[in-house]
């Protein structure tokens, strides 16, 4: 029996309309479009100005869009995971709706949740079902609706994040494609640095939590910004060494959209070229579990069967890592 490997067939992404640009930022709190371009590389973000919707929306809309550009039945789907680190809500699994609302009734489904590594650690989960053979599509949907947790009065987050979803098939490959290695590590020393309060068993929701505003995400930016270009440089630099690669042998470079500085870093520990390294930071901002599926997306008609993809990640948590992939067709 041949080897079975787990490689990623198709692609899908949305983001929402509304653009959210460095310019109306300037509107809102005290910064500039030369400070945020400068030190993060974002010049806008898209946001989901309807209340009603949540994070399953824009999860919905991706897969969509995945299932129809790859012409899939969705009754064919064995198994939805969910990257995401805001859920619609506490309790009931974003994913299983999700999968519902998309006719992916015949797979089981569930959530998640490694901040910005999300995605990273969902393809290492959906990879271990496909080459265990149990399972034959495995979706994996990286959604976030990181404007329901941003607090835009506090200039050292609104800048950062947006909203957005993306999502790859993952189904059985024959001839050596698809996942080859993965480089995964976390630390919870990171606890305090990146988080979001109160909401949770610890601190349960109260008048207090509430008027104190401890359910917005909070970070110590200069102490993630520290670990993060320190271990998803070293984590994308092990991958190699781990798997006798060299810059040569790498065609593109897909890195977490934190910050320009941090994808720059990495790059330049592992020699690439800058041809290699692929950004749309400018673009959407950091969208968290989303970034990896909608680089993977925008950048789609460059790949070629064969290909060597570097993915790397750095979230709250702490949670890093970074994964070795061959990309498994050309497209259409």
């Amino acid at each position: 029996m041949n080897t079975i490997t787990a490689a990623i067939t198709a692609v899908g992404a949305y983001v929402p309309d509304f653009v959210l640009s460095n310019k109306v930022l300037e509107t809102m709190v005290d910064t500039n479009d030369e400070w945020i371009t400068s030190r993060t590389g974002i010049k806008e973000r898209r946001i989901l100005k309807d209340k009603d919707k949540g994070t399953s929306y824009l999860a919905i809309k991706a897969a969509q869009d995945l299932l129809a550009r790859a012409n899939i039945d969705p009754l064919e789907i064995d198994l939805v995971i969910m990257a995401t680190a805001t859920p619609d809500m506490p309790v009931a699994a974003t994913g299983v709706y999700v999968a519902t609302q998309i006719g992916a009734t015949n797979a089981f489904a569930y959530d998640l949740q490694a901040a910005c590594s999300s995605f990273l650690f969902g393809m290492s989960t959906a990879a271990a079902y496909i080459e265990s053979g149990r399972y034959k599509k495995v979706l994996l949907i990286g959604a976030d609706k990181m404007s329901s947790i941003v607090d835009y009065t506090d200039r050292s987050t609104c800048i950062i994040f947006g909203d957005g979803a993306g999502a790859v098939l993952f189904e059985p490959n024959y001839e050596g494609l698809g996942l080859q290695d993965e480089y995964l590590r976390s630390d919870g020393v990171g606890r305090d640095f990146l988080k979001i309060d109160a909401g949770g068993s610890l601190h349960p929701t109260s008048f207090e939590t509430i008027t104190e505003n401890r359910h917005n995400i909070i970070q110590d930016g200069k102490t993630v910004f520290k670990y993060a270009v320190t271990n998803m440089a070293d984590a994308s630099e092990i991958i190699l060494k781990k798997n006798n690669l060299t810059n040569e042998d790498v065609d593109w470079l897909v890195p977490h959209q934190a910050n320009k500085r941090i994808i720059d870093a990495t790059a330049n520990r592992m020699n690439l070229d800058d041809s290699k390294v692929l950004m749309n930071i400018e673009k959407y901002g950091n969208t968290t579990s989303a970034t990896l599926p909608l680089v993977l997306s925008d950048f789609e008609h460059l790949f070629k069967k064969g290909d060597t993809i570097i993915l790397a990640a750095f979230g709250g948590g702490f949670t890093w890592g970074s994964i070795y992939l061959k990309w498994a067709y050309d497209k259409k």
